[in-house]
């Protein structure tokens, strides 16, 4: 690559059910670019759910408009029973099973899972044709796609891609860049969040969602050969001049339930890493223009960003969504308050039902196309 070249990458975060907002955006951005246009985002990466939209992308890249027209109507039909068992004998098979080894100690060989997502597996083998990513990696209209996992003994975040030619994989402290063709193991495995969903086995090691110690989330996109990013978040934080007024105004003196303590928990996990690596990019942006001359020697190259994130909480949007939850997954979720407003953070991860889903991609548009201006310019339309 020459050191004009610009090479667009596409991050796509994790979130669960909250990746239905990046489908949102990515509409938008369809409808922006000239008809016929080809796949603007030569590389591609993706951690938890946003891995399955992002391969899910990657596989029909031959036609961009098309994939987004698919994966918009794969999420706007979601149904909480097409992700994981959400029917009284689902859930009380899982929670007493989870409960009998995780605390009693009964039993051996059991997932360490409050739910289970066995029917995922199914809808990503109908819905993803991963033939479709080696189709559009040989016909140059991809040059990369990476999901990343955790794995569970070695600490490691391990980023598996597939990309055109020999990109050499990486090794850094606790992140680890491996070439490998794509398979549906590997969305389970980047997507299993912790003590929700099970691990997933991949060669000799069992691996969990990629966000979990995953420190540098855009890493993996630049490793790929990407020089400017466009990063789709799912935080649950406004953003804008009234940011922190909003969030004052959420202080309680009350005391906070199992469930808002996990959406924190989550919330950490999925966003806060994701929002720092921004930071840390955009200072290393501002001090390679302060000192232009000694940029290429010490590597400090500029890297263009354009983020989209959420203008409303998506907490919020989650509440108002709760009734949809099917009555097993109600009652299992009501103990621990996450039916309750204050614990709406983690309903927000785990409410995969048409109507929240399609509340977050019309958000998603929305706040795309405010930026209509920020992305034809970044896109060069």
């Amino acid at each position: 690559m020459s050191a004009t070249q610009a090479v667009t990458g596409l991050i796509l975060s994790g979130g669960g059910a909250r990746a239905a907002y990046q489908v949102g955006v990515l509409a938008a951005i369809a409808e922006l670019l000239p008809e016929g246009a080809a796949n603007p985002f030569p590389v591609i990466v993706g951690t938890s759910a946003g891995a399955i939209n992002a391969v899910s992308l990657a596989s029909g890249a031959m036609n961009f408009a098309s994939a987004v027209e698919h994966l918009t109507a794969f999420w706007q039909a979601f149904e909480s029973r097409r992700v994981l068992r959400s029917d009284w004998p689902g859930v009380m098979r899982q929670a007493s099973r989870f409960v009998g080894h995780s605390l009693l100690g009964l039993g051996s060989h059991v997932p360490v899972a409050l739910l289970n997502s066995s029917p995922l597996r199914e809808l990503l083998s109908d819905k993803i044709n991963f033939s479709g990513i080696n189709q559009a990696i040989e016909a140059q209209q991809l040059r990369a796609v990476a999901v990343t996992a955790f794995g569970y003994s070695s600490g490691q975040a391990v980023t598996f891609y597939e990309g055109k030619g020999a990109i050499d994989g990486w090794l850094r402290h606790r992140r680890i860049g491996m070439p490998t063709p794509l398979t549906i193991e590997h969305l389970l495995a980047s997507s299993a969040i912790p003590l929700l969903f099970a691990p997933v086995k991949i060669g000799e090691e069992y691996f969990g969602d990629g966000a979990v110690r995953q420190s540098a989330p855009i890493s993996p996109a630049l490793h790929l050969g990407a020089n400017r990013v466009l990063v789709v978040g799912v935080s649950g934080n406004p953003r804008g001049p009234d940011a922190q007024d909003s969030q004052l105004r959420q202080f309680s003196a009350q005391q906070p339930t199992l469930a808002q303590i996990g959406g924190h928990m989550l919330n950490s996990t999925f966003i806060d890493s994701l929002e720092s690596d921004i930071e840390l990019l955009e200072r290393l942006n501002h001090f390679s223009r302060v000192l232009p001359r000694q940029t290429d020697y010490l590597g400090l190259s500029p890297v263009e960003v354009l983020v989209i994130a959420p203008s409303q909480p998506i907490d919020e949007i989650a509440a108002r969504h709760r009734h949809e939850l099917p009555a097993a997954l109600r009652l299992f979720l009501r103990g621990p308050g996450a039916t309750k407003t204050s614990g709406a953070g983690v309903l927000s991860y785990l409410l995969f039902e048409a109507g929240y889903c399609r509340e977050l991609i019309a958000l998603g548009r929305m706040d795309a196309l405010a930026k209509r201006k920020q992305l034809c310019t970044f896109l060069r339309i």
